[in-house]
């Protein structure tokens, strides 16, 4: 045969047609993120949350036990004790009997400081006579003769029974009680010239002469 002339170009590589595939299109990101944020929070609750508060309420409802019981065990004890009870003792006495009522006394009215002066006719001068004649034996003057006379003048008026009712006085120098003045002799109530002794003395004790005496009834009322 002839030559041909004619020369075959180098055929182009040939691209492979690969078959069309439909992929399924990928979730959107926020319905994702919320399922894993609902389902954490699902999980949180459950450990919160009794999980045995709805079935706690069932009377046939019990609660394993952790631990498995075991026997119990016992010790023996070689040597034995004594242990001695001792009971206090006490007695009952019965309470003291009320004191007895106290006794009411009833006192009888004092008898009155005031008594009846005997029977007797008083004489002041003879009286005043016989206290001048003590006053001087005393060593004492006229001025304190002057000075007893305005004093028991002013007590008793010189009367051997003046007997004062309200403190019980008696006598011309009016002794508390009266019957002090038996220190100077037993005829004190009719006698006066023991109840001028009696008086003389304790002016003098008391006041060292008839001017004191007549000074202080004079200020106080009373001598």
């Amino acid at each position: 045969m002839g030559r041909h002339s004619n020369v075959l170009a180098p055929l182009a590589p040939v691209t492979p047609v690969r078959a069309a595939v439909s992929r399924p299109r990928s979730r959107g990101r926020i319905p994702l993120f919320c399922f894993g944020f609902l389902a954490a929070i699902g999980i949180m609750l459950v450990n919160v949350v009794d999980p045995y508060s709805g079935a706690t309420a069932s009377p046939y409802f019990q609660i394993a036990p952790r631990f498995q019981a075991h026997e119990a065990q016992s010790v023996v004890v070689a040597s034995g004790y004594e242990h001695t009870v001792t009971r206090e003792t006490y007695t009952v006495t019965d309470p003291p009997p009320p004191p007895p009522p106290p006794v009411v006394v009833e006192e009888e009215p004092a008898a009155s400081v005031f008594r009846v002066p005997p029977s007797v006719v008083p004489d002041p001068g003879s009286a005043q006579e016989y206290a001048h004649g003590a006053v001087m034996a005393r060593g004492w003057g006229e001025d304190e003769f002057s000075c007893l006379v305005a004093l028991w003048s002013k007590e008793s008026g010189w009367r051997v029974n003046a007997g004062n009712e309200s403190s019980g006085a008696y006598g011309i120098p009016q002794a508390l009680p009266g019957s002090k003045m038996a220190t100077a002799g037993p005829d004190w109530e009719t006698n006066a010239g023991t109840q001028i002794e009696w008086g003389l003395g304790y002016i003098t004790g008391r006041y060292g002469s008839p001017c004191g005496a007549w000074a202080h009834s004079e200020a106080e009322g009373w001598y």
